[in-house]
Parts: C-alpha cells; sequence; structure tokens
C-alpha cells in the first residue's frame, strides 16, 4: 500500500512562485533564508503554530496566538512583535501570495543569531528571527491512516513539557520512523503509564459504543482541533470524555480518527495491523466532521 502522511496535500503549481515573511520584510524564496547561527537551527531553541486559513480568515486566530505567547513566555523569549502586528503580518502575507482559502502557515520564532555555537540562550544577542511560510495547500484525500504502536512516550512536563509547541521535535520525529519501519504511517505514542496517549504530529480520539474517548490530555499537545472536537461534542450531545484506556480498547473500537489543523479530522484504518470498525471513515467522525465545518463556516 502507499505512503501517506497527516499532512499530504495535492500538488499546486502556485505554490513555485511563493512570498515569505522572515524579520519585518516579504521576500522571495533566495533571501528567505537565515544564519547558520540561528537558534533554531542549531539547537530547536525557538515556538511556532500551523494556521488554516478558510474564506479569508485564520481559522481560530486567536487560539493559536494565545498559545504562541503561552510558549514564548514559557521559554523567555521575547517576540518582539505584538498580536495585532503578527496578525497584520499574516494579512500583509496572504495577500502578497494572492491567498484567499485553503492556505497553510507555519509561524516560526526563534531565539535568534548566536554569536557562538553554544547552548546558553544569553549567546542568542541579536533579538529573534520570525519567519512564516505560507503554502497553497489542499490536504488529499486518501485511505484511512495505518498506526503503528512506539516504545517512544511523550513525557513529563519536567522533561519537556508536551503542551510546548517547540521546534525540539525530535522525540516525535523518532516515534516517526519508528511508525515507518513497522509499515504504518504515523506513530501512536503511550503516555507514561502506558496508556494510549496521542500520535507523533496529532491528537488521537476513539470511538465506542456512540462514545467519544480521547486521552486525559495531561501528556499530549494541547491541541486546538482538539479542543474544538471535544466542545462540538459537548454541545451536540455525543457522548465525549477525557481519560485513560488503553490499546486493548483502540482494536476493539468501532472509529478511530487523528486531529489537527492541517487536516481537522482524518480517519484511522488500522491501528498495529487490527482493522478498527469496517477500516473506513464512520459514521461519528464523518459527523464530527460536518460539525467543525459548520464551525469554521461560523
Amino acid at each position: 500500500m502507499q505512503d501517506q502522511t497527516t499532512h499530504d496535500a495535492e500538488d499546486d503549481p502556485r505554490n513555485a512562485d511563493l512570498r515569505y515573511y522572515l524579520n519585518g520584510r516579504i521576500v522571495g524564496p533566495d533571501e528567505a533564508v537565515v544564519s547558520i547561527y540561528d537558534s533554531g537551527f542549531m539547537l530547536g531553541d525557538g515556538i511556532w503554530e500551523g494556521l488554516r486559513l478558510y474564506d479569508g480568515r485564520w481559522a481560530f486566530l486567536d487560539d493559536h496566538l494565545d498559545r504562541l505567547f503561552e510558549a514564548a513566555k514559557a521559554i523567555d523569549l521575547d517576540i518582539g512583535m505584538t498580536r495585532a502586528e503578527i496578525v497584520s503580518v499574516l494579512e500583509e502575507l496572504r495577500l502578497a501570495n494572492g491567498m484567499e482559502t485553503d492556505a497553510h502557515a507555519r509561524l516560526m520564532v526563534t531565539r535568534g543569531r548566536k554569536i557562538r555555537p553554544f547552548q546558553h540562550p544569553s549567546l542568542s544577542r541579536s533579538g529573534p528571527t520570525v519567519a512564516i511560510i505560507m503554502e497553497h495547500s489542499v490536504p488529499r484525500v486518501g485511505r484511512p491512516l495505518r498506526l503503528a504502536t512506539v516504545p517512544h512516550l511523550r513525557g513529563l512536563p519536567m522533561t519537556q513539557d508536551p503542551k510546548l509547541n517547540s521546534h525540539s521535535k525530535l522525540n516525535c520525529i523518532l516515534a516517526c520512523i519508528a511508525a515507518e519501519k513497522a509499515g504504518a504511517d504515523e506513530a501512536l505514542m503511550l503516555d507514561v503509564h502506558g496508556f494510549v496517549n496521542t500520535t507523533n504530529a496529532c491528537n488521537f480520539f476513539i470511538v465506542r459504543k456512540g462514545e467519544v474517548w480521547t486521552s486525559t490530555g495531561d501528556y499530549c499537545m494541547n491541541g486546538i482541533t482538539r479542543q474544538k472536537v471535544i466542545d462540538l461534542c459537548r454541545e451536540a450531545g455525543i457522548p465525549v470524555f477525557e481519560k485513560n484506556f488503553s490499546l486493548v480498547e483502540c482494536y476493539s473500537a468501532e472509529e478511530a480518527f487523528v486531529t489537527g489543523t492541517f487536516g481537522a479530522q482524518s480517519p484511522v484504518g488500522k491501528i498495529d495491523g487490527r482493522v478498527i470498525g469496517d477500516g473506513q471513515l464512520g459514521p461519528t467522525t464523518a459527523r464530527i466532521r460536518g460539525l467543525y465545518k459548520a464551525l469554521v463556516a461560523r
């Protein structure tokens, strides 16, 4: 079966001529470069947000900016821009690229250029690097995802808090590699107690007897799409629970799906070689998709 990821997009020829934002300027690809001494390149010392454009508006922008500034405070990083300035830049770049809908942005802030190639934050003395990649992007409709459970965990807050959307993604990358070696598309990661937690790139849900289950949230990214799904279920009268559950309960679920800004809700067809339900998009997942699309439209 063909390889796929949770971020596959249809080819778009417009992406051959994109503009980017870098430190106060709209630039072309030849100028969209950072120093070899940049903290993000050298150490993964930075934070980011993924944003989705629908009908001229960035979905749930306030939620994303809340999370960005919370992360900046957590790592003691001065972004050097106000919320209003970031919104203005996003709009400027959107217009420069002629984007109205079905676009994806990656907003990145690092601690900036270092004076020497070592980790101490005080060596970053030139101010932050702020960069935005913006692409025309329609998610490619493929088969339901295949997940494989991996030994890599989303850990405790005193190691690297999984709620921190940082550039330091090596743990998740190693999990993804392990899943790929097992013939899957993405990794299903457990928490420190062995309960089902999240995937390497998305939040994870199952459906059992009409109930929607997701992890407690203690060890996973505080996903914005995740929270919207929980809220929508509550509003629509769909029983939803944030709780501990095991792989045994996943294998016997009627449906499973993952959530993220890029793909919204993507169905899972197999976990560790076990077919989930009938292996296709299930009715509860389809209903949640519809509710989510209506929320975005509002």
